[in-house]
């Protein structure tokens, strides 16, 4: 009983000493995807850094980011519209609410047809 006690007043001490830190980040503009084979995708990099990706694609109708492999294992989370993911040569549609995971070095794509869609990239960064 006496060990709990010590461990709880410990823990209330060090939540005590935590002091919240709010920082503003880079808010950049919505920008078309630079790389070729990228067509009527714009995107926004809210994060970048040695361990972490954060960015926001926006696809319009019929816009796709051509497959390539990528070197870090990837999360996509569809949060508006829906559009289409392929990985390994196996393609799904891709909706609001669901999120595809694209392992390191294994090609992968995301594309639109009549639809447009919304997406937040989280990258794990090796």
């Amino acid at each position: 009983m006496a060990a709990r006690r010590r461990i709880l007043l410990i823990l209330i001490r060090h939540v005590q000493n935590v002091q919240v830190e709010v920082e503003p980040f880079r808010r950049p503009d919505w920008e078309p995807l630079p790389y070729e084979g990228c067509v009527n995708v714009e995107g926004r990099v809210l994060l970048w850094d040695e361990t972490l990706g954060l960015a926001l694609l926006r696809f319009g109708e019929h816009a796709t980011i051509h497959e390539h492999p990528g070197e870090n294992d990837t999360v996509v989370f569809c949060l508006e519209g829906s559009g289409w993911t392929s990985v390994a040569d196996e393609a799904a549609e891709l909706r609001a609410g669901e999120r595809v995971v694209w392992p390191a070095g294994v090609g992968h794509r995301l594309w639109t047809e009549a639809t447009t869609m919304t997406t937040l990239m989280y990258e794990r960064l090796a």
